[in-house]
């Protein structure tokens, strides 16, 4: 029986998602600009955050069902042990950010 064969990990379909985020960055920058009213910015501040959080999670998962998986189904020991660590290490890091 072959063994599934990954196709390497791309990033392409988030990038629809960093355009819309980097429009709405200029929007806020815009609206500083203006002096629009605080609580408006505040509200379209989250809402870049919230976008880049998605991204980011898309990103992520995409990651481990890709190149984690292909770590775990083809490579050996030493090379599983890395993925595991590195995700450790990914989640460690996001746990600080909140």
């Amino acid at each position: 029986m072959a063994k599934n064969v990954m196709k390497k990990t791309t990033h392409e379909e988030q990038l629809t998602a960093l355009r819309r985020i980097e429009g709405q960055v200029k929007g806020v920058q815009k609206m500083v600009e203006e002096g629009k009213y605080c609580v408006d910015i505040v509200i379209q501040l989250h809402a870049i955050v919230n976008g880049l959080y998605r991204v980011s999670e898309k990103i992520f998962a995409k990651h481990i069902e890709g190149c984690v998986r292909a770590a775990f189904e083809q490579g050996g020991e030493a090379e599983k042990q890395k993925k595991l660590n590195e995700i450790i290490s990914v989640i460690k890091m996001l746990h600080k950010l909140d």
